[in-house]
């Protein structure tokens, strides 16, 4: 079995395991928020809520949770999920890439 993943290794991923990671926390990110924004009394917002309000909220949320996601400083985006996401991806991935040794038959 492969030992953890190096900081270099992390910076070494490639870009659409990161952007996969990356997705995946603005995914979860917007999960969170949809509870908050589900408690706003929205008539009393700018737009004065209504039905059409609601249809557009979950875009809103996904808007900032993408750009929660893709804030911060290069190497430490986000709020760290899709760098604990990449950091599995990339175990798993060395994982299936070690040849298993074969079984000894008794």
């Amino acid at each position: 079995m492969p030992g953890p993943i190096t900081q270099a290794q992390l910076a070494a991923a490639p870009p659409r395991l990161r952007q996969a990671a990356q997705a995946f926390e603005a995914q979860a990110l917007s999960q969170l928020l949809a509870p908050a924004f589900a408690t706003v009394d929205m008539s009393r917002s700018a737009f004065g809520g209504g039905a059409a309000e609601s249809q557009w909220r979950p875009m809103l949320l996904d808007a900032m949770a993408g750009a929660a996601a893709r804030s911060g400083p290069p190497g430490a985006q986000g709020v760290g999920i899709a760098d604990m996401v990449l950091r599995e991806m990339l175990r798993l991935q060395a994982a299936a890439e070690t040849p298993t040794p074969p079984e000894n038959p008794t």
